[in-house]
C-alpha cells in the first residue's frame, strides 16, 4: 500500500483562557489514502472544526500545537512557521459552513474567485475572470457570465454556497476539507451541494475531509467515519461496518437518535443524557463515562487507548460492544458489584449480592 497523503499524528490543540487551558483537541490522529472520503462526526465542541482548523493553519496565535502533520511529505506545521502561504488554497483548501462568512459582501463573486486566481496562480486579472466563469459553470451556477458581476447578497444560499465551493476548487487543490458546508441551506439543496461535492471529487481525483453532525450524510457519501468526543477520536471504522457493527458506546448513543422509517408514528426520538464534557483541565477518565449506559469502575481511573487494526478500524474503550472481550469484562465487574451509573460507583453491599 502507498503511503497515505495525510497523516495526522497525536495531535493537540490547547486555548489558554482565565480559567485554565482548554484542551479542544487531545491525541487525535488519523490517516487519509488519496481519493478517499473521511468523515468526521460528533457533538458540537467535539473537536471537529479545530482539527480542521489545525489542518488549514487557521488557528489564532495564542494556541497552544503539539503533534505531526504530514500532507504528500510534507510537514504542514513546518510550512505553516515558514509562512508557505501558497500551500494552503493550492494543495489544501476549505469549505465553511456559513457562506456569508466566508465572502466579502462588498465584493462582487466574480472578483472574489479571480482574486484567488491571481494571488495564488499568477494569473492576469481577464485571465482569472474568466476562469471565474468557468469556474461558477462547473459548479452548476446558472447564467455564471451574469453571476460574477452580482454581490453575495443578490444570491440564494445555494448559490452562495456555490460560489464558495468554486473558491476552494480553483487552484485544483488535492484536498478539499469541507466544514459543515451544508448546514445553512434546506434538506433539497443539501442534496444538491453533496451531490456536487461528491462529483467534483471523483472527477478531480481529490481526496476529502467531511465534517458533520448529520449520520445520514456521513453514511452516504463517506469511505470511512472518524467520530470524535471530549477533544478525541473514539471510533473509526469503513462506514458500512461503522453503522452495523459499532464498537464504541458513544457511537451506539449517537445511532439511536436517528429516527428510523420503519419505527411506529410519534415515536419519541432517544437524546444522549448528560452534558458534553468540561475541556479545561479534563480528569483522567474516559470522557464520556458519566454519561455512558455500560461504563464501569474502570473507566474513571484512566484514558482508554485505540485498540482494533490502525488505519482500518479502532476503538477506544475499555469495555466496547460487540466483543466477547468487553461482554465479558463487563459481565465480570457487574457480577463483582462494579457498575457505574453516571460518577457513582455502585459497590455490593456486605452479606449482599
Amino acid at each position: 500500500m502507498a503511503d497515505p497523503q495525510l497523516v495526522v499524528d497525536d495531535l493537540h490543540v490547547r486555548f489558554p483562557t482565565t480559567r485554565g487551558l482548554v484542551e479542544a483537541v487531545n491525541g487525535v490522529s488519523f490517516t487519509l489514502e488519496k481519493g478517499q472520503m473521511l468523515g468526521i462526526v460528533g457533538e458540537s465542541g467535539s473537536g471537529k472544526s479545530v482539527t480542521a482548523k489545525t489542518l488549514m493553519n487557521l488557528l489564532p496565535r495564542t494556541a497552544e500545537v503539539d503533534g505531526s502533520i504530514t500532507f504528500e511529505g510534507q510537514d504542514v506545521r513546518d510550512l505553516a512557521q515558514r509562512k508557505q502561504k501558497h500551500f494552503w488554497g493550492v494543495k489544501m483548501t476549505m469549505v465553511f459552513q456559513d457562506p456569508m462568512t466566508s465572502l466579502n459582501p462588498v465584493k462582487k463573486c466574480g472578483e472574489q474567485i479571480a482574486e484567488t486566481l491571481r494571488y495564488h496562480m499568477g494569473d492576469d486579472n481577464s485571465t482569472a475572470l474568466e476562469k471565474a466563469v468557468d469556474l461558477l459553470e462547473q459548479v452548476g451556477i446558472p447564467e455564471p457570465a451574469k453571476r460574477v458581476n452580482q454581490y453575495p447578497h443578490e444570491l440564494s444560499g445555494g448559490l452562495r454556497q456555490r460560489v464558495v465551493i468554486a473558491m476552494a476548487l480553483a487552484c485544483e487543490p488535492s484536498l478539499l476539507i469541507a466544514d459543515e458546508p451544508t448546514t445553512a441551506v434546506d434538506v433539497t439543496v443539501q442534496k444538491r451541494l453533496l451531490d456536487l461535492l461528491d462529483r467534483l471529487r471523483q472527477e478531480r481525483g481529490m481526496s476529502m475531509v467531511l465534517i458533520t453532525h448529520d449520520l445520514g450524510v456521513a453514511r452516504g457519501r463517506c469511505d470511512d467515519v472518524a467520530v470524535m468526543y471530549g477533544g478525541r477520536l473514539v471510533e473509526r471504522a469503513p462506514t458500512e461496518v461503522l453503522f452495523s457493527d459499532s464498537r464504541h458506546p458513544y457511537t451506539e448513543a449517537l445511532l439511536r437518535t436517528i429516527p428510523r422509517i420503519e419505527q411506529p408514528s410519534h415515536t419519541r426520538l432517544e437524546p444522549i443524557e448528560g452534558r458534553p464534557p468540561e475541556l479545561i483541565n479534563p480528569p483522567e477518565q474516559c470522557a464520556f463515562a458519566p454519561r455512558c449506559r455500560h461504563a464501569q469502575a474502570a473507566c474513571l481511573e484512566g484514558i482508554p487507548e485505540n485498540s482494533g487494526l490502525p488505519g482500518m478500524r479502532e476503538f477506544a474503550c475499555f469495555y466496547p460492544s460487540n466483543t466477547e472481550r468487553g461482554d465479558e469484562a463487563m459481565a465480570a465487574n457487574i457480577a463483582a458489584g462494579q457498575t457505574v451509573t453516571g460518577l457513582t460507583i455502585a459497590q455490593p453491599a456486605e452479606g449482599g449480592s
